[in-house]
């Protein structure tokens, strides 16, 4: 069994972003199905509802760019 293990070499760092970049994707998906079914059901609303999407998306952008970035930095 410990052979196996062994022998697991290479950038584990981009597996591991790869993997926490699930988190960002979901929650952007997330952010902007909201945002249309807000803006579909208050029209009115639109430039409020848009910078709060927009918003949102730039903050679950950032821990994905920033998830990235620790990827280069702690390679193994």
């Amino acid at each position: 069994m410990s052979n196996v293990l062994a022998e697991v070499t290479g950038n584990l760092g981009s597996i591991g972003y790869g993997l926490a970049a699930i988190g960002p994707g979901v929650g952007i998906g997330i952010i902007f199905g909201q945002g249309v079914q807000a803006i579909a059901r208050q029209p009115e609303a639109y430039g409020l509802i848009r910078q709060n999407m927009l918003l949102g998306f730039v903050f679950a952008e950032a821990l994905a760019l920033i998830g990235i970035a620790l990827a280069f930095v702690f390679r193994a």
